[in-house]
């Protein structure tokens, strides 16, 4: 039996995670206690896509309601599965720069000392799966905002002839720079995954995602973008634009597309790799682009206003480059960019998003 321990695997990835896999025959083991629920209220609930998998996936899928801050949880449940275990996607955190704010001590230790206990329960029972972490470009804090910007109509765009015009890669410095506290545990946990690969040569990799999105996104106002403002255009919500005149860039990336990238690194997994990871040149969008774009697949108009305040942390411009990524593993494609996604979450959604 191969084993696939997934953590939040009935949140957006966590789920494409545990089907894509799970339909690949490979046994789940899947953990999820419904934090986001706790997080963001009874409608970001991931009860019913826990329903999905467990019927979608029948016996391959078993679930433990376990928060990844329970150290002797996790322990025991890698010790049962032990060396039965080929791979682990470690999609469990908060995700909230708003929230972390709010209950710091919670935020570090969902996203460091939780990730840390997953890492060696991996090292202790499992050394010789891959290990895969959804990390974020939350990691580099705000000093995507000192790039030289040029304003145009409906979004910021780098000043042509820069090194990032194609997109920011891993070289950029994460230090000198302001985080959130989101962003600053999500550090702390992105260079735990590095450091248990280079110290004691486990196959891990740190995702640093974009804009992850997807039809299963349980939308949130302070979580998930596009999902959410398709979701206020669906339900006729007034949505609030924060700073920067709306002209904020974001690249988004399908979840499918993001785990055809993990089974490639399964596949042919390396030691203590980063890869900035997102819809990149190919599927970016800024606020304003993407209400319009958004009025336009489900035929209503928005009602929306305009904050003066910027989330603190947040970034004016992201667009990854997926250069390293697409060098290591070249039969890597995007199968969606920005308008399929809006069309996807549409049409997805229809039933329980239209009043």
């Amino acid at each position: 039996m191969s084993v696939v321990v997934v953590t939040g695997s009935c949140g957006l990835i966590g789920f494409e995670a545990s089907a894509h896999f799970g339909e690949g025959g490979m046994t789940i083991a899947g953990i999820d206690n419904d934090m986001r629920a706790a997080f963001f209220g009874p409608d970001a609930s991931t009860r019913a896509s826990r329903e999905r998998l467990e019927q979608r996936l029948g016996s391959l899928y078993e679930h433990h309601d376990l928060d990844v801050r329970d150290r002797e949880g996790i322990l025991g449940l890698f010790g049962r599965y032990g060396t039965e275990i080929s791979l682990v996607v470690h999609t469990a955190a908060q995700p909230s720069h708003d929230w972390a704010a709010r209950e710091p001590f919670t935020d570090f230790d969902i996203n460091a000392v939780g990730t840390l206990n997953v890492l060696e329960a991996t090292r202790l029972h499992a050394p010789e799966a891959t290990f895969i972490f959804t990390s974020t470009n939350k990691v580099y804090g705000d000093r995507p905002n000192s790039l030289p910007f040029v304003e145009l109509e409906k979004r910021w765009e780098l000043e042509p002839g820069h090194r990032y015009e194609n997109g920011i890669d891993e070289s950029m410095s994460i230090d000198e720079s302001l985080h959130s506290l989101f962003g600053a545990s999500k550090v702390a946990a992105d260079v735990l995954v590095q450091e248990y690969g280079r110290y004691f040569d486990l196959r891990t990799a740190c995702f640093r995602g974009g804009t992850l999105t997807g039809p299963n996104h349980a939308a949130a106002e302070l979580h998930g973008f596009l999902a959410y403002v398709v979701r206020c255009a669906m339900t006729r919500t007034p949505y609030t634009i924060f700073g920067y005149g709306g002209k904020q860039v974001r690249d988004a990336i399908h979840s499918s597309d993001l785990i055809a990238c993990f089974d490639e690194f399964h596949r042919a997994p390396r030691v203590a790799e980063v890869y900035n990871i997102g819809g990149g040149r190919h599927s970016n969008v800024s606020v304003l682009e993407a209400i319009d774009l958004v009025q336009e697949v489900t035929g209503e108009r928005m009602t929306w206003t305009l904050s003066d305040e910027a989330r603190i942390g947040d970034h004016m411009w992201w667009i990854s480059d997926n250069g390293r990524f697409a060098s290591h593993y070249p039969g890597w494609r995007q199968a969606y960019d920005v308008r399929a996604i809006a069309v996807e979450l549409y049409e997805r959604n229809r039933e329980h998003w239209t009043p």
